[in-house]
């Protein structure tokens, strides 16, 4: 069982990574598509509804998401459906309650920002939304990834097609269009969601299921707050210490630098079930072999991203946005940076101490505010990048520290992660100050994948036969 487990981790973990990145196509791809179509004003408009859907989700789904993994060890078999069956429906009655009370008591104008109707459609659509990710959590933790891959894949081309048309069918109203776009096609398979749930799992209420997921859930909603707000202050306080120009040349730095995160998030979601059986089975040799070679596979794909991106950055952006390149290096290393202490992050969750995870968070969105207004006004926007990888790195130690001081758990190869991430973000910082040239550049690269392709020759070997056969990496 172990090792079919193995292979399917392998299997997953490649077809999340393909999945992911042409997912990702599709949403550059079609960006050209929306500017021509929505102007600035309707783009804000749609994708601040975007913003409050992720700040509510976290609020009305409770955060109960972050206790399947667990609970997919505690509850077996068809009580494992019975359990998601329950949550689901603990969310959704939750959801639904927000939804009267903001009906209510909502003004008549509306709020927000938002008239009535689409606040109703904000909180209606909250209901069912955690749905999905329920869904693909469970298909996640039983290995099943061409459903997940189908239903992710199914959203993205749905929400384009949808967006684009009723765009062109409303130019009275094409921010609203936007949005309906965005919503129809999520909440159509999140009803479908909530009914295979249900159907397999028979239940809408369980007290203990619901009293286990609390316990995990509510103390999760700081670090899901927490976790918006270190992704998204940088850009309120560039907009209020700089100007909209800066904040333009920022986002755009930042959304390259996140495109490293589509592949490694992939590579990690699918090693969490895996881990969560070995830790359950106390195979902790077999995890700390495993998981080295994804540790050091995550900074060779960062040093190789890092070094191509203002190439990338010119082919996607016109000349006025060149200068965005510059936020790309540490971007890219704080989504390393959150790859590493999801190791962490996995363990807290494993043995429920989630309170951990919340506070840890907290502070570290606390002391990224602080830099944020120490270092924009005297550097300008780029500064924010280097905080929001500081805030990253700072929280990665937190983490390390509750793990192996507070749990008393030694799990990973821990002196031997800080070695190679402080050498990665060395190398990523020396490849950004060479930015403006070529040869150089590519030089430097190269001599640092050549000698840590030497180092990690027999790793990277067991690797590429991992990626050829799905075998389990000996």
């Amino acid at each position: 069982m172990a090792e079919d487990n193995s292979n399917k981790a392998v299997r997953s973990g490649i077809w999340y990574v393909i999945s992911n990145v042409l997912i990702r196509a599709v949403g550059i791809i079609t960006a050209p598509l929306y500017t021509r179509l929505l102007t600035t004003s309707e783009t804000g408009f749609a994708n601040n509804f975007n913003n409050y859907v992720s700040i509510f989700y976290v609020i009305t789904g409770l955060c109960l998401i972050y206790s399947v993994g667990r609970a997919r060890l505690d509850y077996k078999g068809r009580s494992f459906d019975g359990y998601m069956s329950a949550i689901q429906g603990l969310s959704s009655l939750f959801g639904l309650a927000l939804f009267i009370g903001v009906a209510i008591c909502m003004p008549r104008d509306g709020m927000l920002g938002y008239n009535r109707l689409i606040v109703l459609i904000l909180f209606a659509y909250m209901c069912l939304y955690p749905s999905i990710d329920y869904m693909q959590y469970k298909l996640r933790f039983e290995y099943r990834y061409k459903e997940n891959i189908a239903i992710s894949i199914f959203i993205t081309v749905a929400t384009v097609v949808l967006s684009v048309l009723l765009i062109l069918l409303m130019p009275e109203d094409k921010g609203f269009a936007k949005i309906l776009g965005t919503v129809i096609p999520s909440a159509l398979m999140a009803f479908v969601c909530y009914m295979v749930l249900l159907r397999n799992g028979r239940r809408m209420a369980d007290i203990n299921a619901w009293k286990y997921a609390l316990r995990i859930g509510i103390p999760m909603i700081p670090h899901g707050l927490a976790m918006i707000l270190l992704a998204r202050i940088d850009v309120s306080m560039i907009s209020n210490m700089c100007d909209y120009s800066a904040v333009g040349l920022y986002t755009s730095g930042y959304t390259i630098g996140t495109l490293l995160m589509f592949v490694v998030n992939a590579i990690g979601n699918a090693w969490v079930p895996l881990f969560n059986e070995r830790l359950d089975a106390g195979d902790i040799d077999a995890i700390r072999r495993d998981n080295k070679i994804l540790m050091e596979a995550g900074c060779f794909m960062t040093v190789c991203f890092i070094a191509v991106s203002p190439e990338f950055v010119k082919l996607l952006y016109a000349k006025p946005y060149w200068e965005s390149m510059w936020v790309v290096a540490p971007v890219a290393l704080g989504t390393l940076c959150q790859y590493f202490y999801t190791n962490y992050v996995n363990a807290e969750l494993f043995y429920k101490k989630t309170a951990l995870i919340a506070l840890n968070s907290c502070i570290a969105a606390g002391i990224n505010i602080v830099l944020n207004y120490i270092f924009i006004m005297r550097y300008g926007y780029i500064a924010a990048a280097y905080t929001t990888l500081a805030g990253y790195f700072i929280l990665m130690i937190l983490h390390y520290m509750a793990t192996t001081y507070l749990l008393r758990k030694r799990i990973y190869n821990d002196g031997y992660y800080f070695i190679i991430l402080i050498i990665t973000m060395a190398a990523g910082i020396g490849l950004c100050a060479l930015y403006g040239t070529i040869v150089p550049r590519y030089a430097l690269a190269a001599g640092v994948v050549i000698v840590l392709a030497w180092i990690w020759r027999r790793d990277i070997q067991s690797f590429m036969q991992m990626l050829r056969s799905g075998r389990r990496i000996s």
